[in-house]
């Protein structure tokens, strides 16, 4: 196995697995029940661990597919540079979980306030995630692509000759 196929394997579980972690977490907060938030939190943990290898093999992943026909060098880029950003939000999250998770054994009197952070914290980074993988799936499934999503970035592709548009060359 190769790192695109383990990025490809591993990409969904950030995704998935945070979205799982919020109902997780909020079903504890709304019925106060400390060890349903504690799965939560060790779910948002495992979560951020799992990214770092999804992180590291994205890299190797991008220079497989980038000379593919048909494939955008510009696709690849915007989800490379949303990815970037991305992990430093889960790295919070996984930081906010632990230290919520701390808290929780501590019995301290923050607990509940970081929890709730922790909790809004993590519909951000499910959020951002969910871009990134949206992103990285238009890389190979064209059926899902926009013009807007191709032409982020510095447009670079137009003048590589990727995308041609033709509706200014009408000679009237």
């Amino acid at each position: 196995m190769d790192a695109t196929h383990l990025h490809l394997i591993l990409t969904h579980f950030p995704i998935v697995g945070t979205i799982i972690g919020i109902g997780i977490l909020a079903y504890g907060q709304v019925f106060k029940n400390i060890e349903i938030q504690k799965v939560a939190l060790a779910t948002f943990i495992l979560m951020a661990l799992l990214t770092i290898p999804v992180f590291l093999t994205g890299e190797e992943a991008g220079e497989t597919v980038e000379n593919i026909p048909g494939i955008s060098e510009q696709l690849i880029e915007n989800h490379e540079e949303l990815a970037e950003k991305a992990i430093w939000v889960m790295g919070l999250l996984g930081v906010l979980s632990f230290i919520s998770l701390f808290a929780i054994f501590k019995k301290s009197s923050f607990s509940k306030a970081i929890t709730i952070v922790t909790l809004i914290v993590s519909i951000v980074t499910f959020g951002l995630f969910a871009q990134v993988g949206n992103l990285g799936g238009q890389i190979r499934h064209s059926e899902i692509r926009t013009d807007s999503n191709i032409n982020q970035g510095d447009n670079e592709n137009s003048q590589n000759g990727e995308r041609e548009d033709n509706d200014d060359n009408d000679d009237d």
